[in-house]
C-alpha cells in the first residue's frame, strides 16, 4: 500500500477495529524505522527542536557533533548544551534569529574542536502540532575543509617570504662573520700594544661587541630553521628513547635549577617514522621552556601514550602558565615572553611536526602550568600519508 493510501487509513482511524489498528501500529512503526534508517546514513547532523529548544530528534551525525546522549532526546534545551549555537538558533537570543530561514558558520569546541555550517528552518505549526512549530537544524562538519583552506593559505604565505628572508639572512651573516674576524684582530693588537688599566677596559668592550655579534648570528641560525622547509630523513624511531636522550642531556640544567622530572610511559609504545634529530630538536625546545618557566622545586611530568592511529607525548609543566592573550601568540614568529628568547623556538616544533604529518596542542592559563601534547602518526598512517603525498610522476616511475 502506498503512502495515499496510508494518509486514507489514518484519515479515518477512529473507525479501525483493534485487528486493523494493531496493522496500522506495526506499519507506522516500519515505517518510522526505515526513516530513522535513511536519516541515520546522512553524513550531516539533523536535529529538530521545539519552540523552547527542547531536543526532540537527532541522527546520529547530530548526536556526535555536539556530544548528545541518547538519554538527553526530549529533555535537554540544546542552547543549554551548546552556549555557542545557541547564539545563532535561540528564537528568543535576538531578531536575527527569528528569521525564516539561518545560515551561519560556527566554531565548536565540545566533544572536540570543529568547523561547523549551520542551516535553519522553522517548522510548519501545522506540520508538528505546536503553536510554533518548531525548528529543524541541519550541521554540516566542515573542519577538513576549513583546516586545510588554512594551511593552504599559511603555506603560500610563508612561501612567498622565505625566499626573501633566507637572502636577507645570508646577506646580514657576511658582515657578521667580517666583524668577528676583525673584532679578533683588534683584540690581538690591543693585548700586544695596550697594558693595564686601558687595555682591561678595552677587552671589556670587546667582549660586549662579541658577545652581540654571537647573538645576532644565533637569531639568524633560529630564523633559517624556522623558515627554511628541511624533509625529514624517516627511519623507525623510539619516541620514549629519544626523550630520555634530551632528558641526559639537560639533566645538569635541570639539577641546577632545582627541577624534578617524572615519566610514564604506557605498554607497548609502537615506534614511529620520523627524523632522529628534528625530533629530539622539538623534545630540547619544549623542555627548554618549560624549564625556563618554572621556579626551584617545580616539576615536569611527561606522558606517553597511543591509540590505534596515533603516539601521543605530553609535557606538563608547573610554571607561571600562559595568559590568554599571549596564547594565541605562541606560533607567532619573535612573539616571547623571555627577556632573551628568540620567539622562534615554538615555530620550529610546529614546523617540524607538520613536515612529520603531526601536530601541536597547547593548553595552558597563567599560574597553571602548560600542557603541550605533540601527536605523531603511527607508522602504518604514516607510510598511507607518503603515499597519498607522493608525486604523480614518482607513482608513475614506481608501477613502471
Amino acid at each position: 500500500m502506498k503512502n495515499i493510501g496510508l494518509d486514507k487509513i489514518l484519515g479515518r482511524v477512529e473507525d479501525l477495529d483493534s485487528v486493523n489498528l494493531g496493522i496500522l501500529v506495526q506499519r507506522l512503526a516500519r515505517e518510522r524505522k526505515l526513516q530513522e534508517t535513511i536519516f541515520n546514513t546522512i553524513q550531516d547532523g539533523i536535529l529538530v527542536i521545539d519552540d523552547d529548544g527542547v531536543v526532540q530528534y537527532a541522527n546520529d551525525a547530530a548526536s556526535g557533533i555536539i556530544g548528545l546522549k541518547q538519554n538527553d532526546i526530549g529533555v535537554i534545551r540544546l542552547w543549554k548544551m551548546v552556549p555557542d549555537l545557541a547564539r545563532s538558533i535561540d528564537p528568543q537570543s535576538d531578531t536575527e534569529a527569528r528569521s525564516p530561514v539561518l545560515t551561519r558558520e560556527l566554531e565548536l569546541f565540545y566533544p572536540e574542536h570543529r568547523y561547523v555550517r549551520l542551516y535553519m528552518m522553522p517548522i510548519d505549526a501545522q506540520v508538528s502540532q505546536t503553536d510554533s512549530g518548531g525548528y529543524v537544524v541541519v550541521l554540516s562538519d566542515v573542519t577538513e575543509d576549513k583546516v586545510s583552506m588554512e594551511e593552504l593559505l599559511e603555506s603560500e604565505r610563508t612561501g612567498s617570504i622565505v625566499g626573501l628572508a633566507a637572502g636577507v639572512a645570508h646577506e646580514l651573516g657576511n658582515p657578521l662573520n667580517s666583524l668577528t674576524i676583525h673584532l679578533q684582530l683588534i683584540e690581538r693588537k690591543l693585548n700586544k700594544i695596550l697594558s693595564g688599566k686601558n687595555s682591561s677596559q678595552l677587552n671589556e668592550s670587546i667582549e660586549v661587541c662579541q658577545g652581540e655579534v654571537k647573538r645576532l648570528d644565533g637569531i639568524i641560525t633560529h630564523f633559517l630553521e624556522a623558515v627554511r622547509p628541511q624533509k625529514p630523513e624517516l627511519n623507525e624511531l623510539d619516541l620514549t628513547k629519544l626523550v630520555e636522550d634530551v632528558l641526559r642531556v639537560q639533566e645538569a640544567e635541570l639539577v641546577d635549577r632545582k627541577l624534578g622530572v617524572n615519566m610514564e610511559v604506557a605498554e607497548s609504545i609502537p615506534k614511529i617514522l620520523g627524523d632522529r634529530g628534528q625530533i629530539k630538536q622539538v623534545f630540547f625546545n619544549i623542555v627548554k621552556n618549560a624549564m625556563e618557566a618554572m621556579q626551584a622545586g617545580g616539576s615536569l611530568r611527561i606522558n606517553a601514550r597511543c591509540d590505534d592511529e596515533y603516539v601521543y607525548v605530553q609535557f606538563i609543566d608547573s610554571g607561571v602558565g600562559i595568559s590568554e592573550e599571549n596564547l594565541s601568540k605562541v606560533f607567532q614568529a619573535y612573539h616571547s615572553t623571555k627577556q632573551e628568547g628568540h620567539g622562534l623556538g615554538m615555530i620550529i616544533v610546529q614546523r617540524i611536526m607538520r613536515a612529520h604529518g603531526g601536530h601541536v596542542g597547547i593548553e595552558s592559563s597563567e599560574g597553571d602550568g602548560t600542557a603541550i601534547t605533540l601527536q605523531f602518526p603511527q607508522k602504518h598512517r604514516r607510510a598511507r600519508l607518503l603515499e597519498e603525498q607522493a608525486p604523480v610522476s614518482d607513482q608513475t616511475n614506481a608501477s613502471g
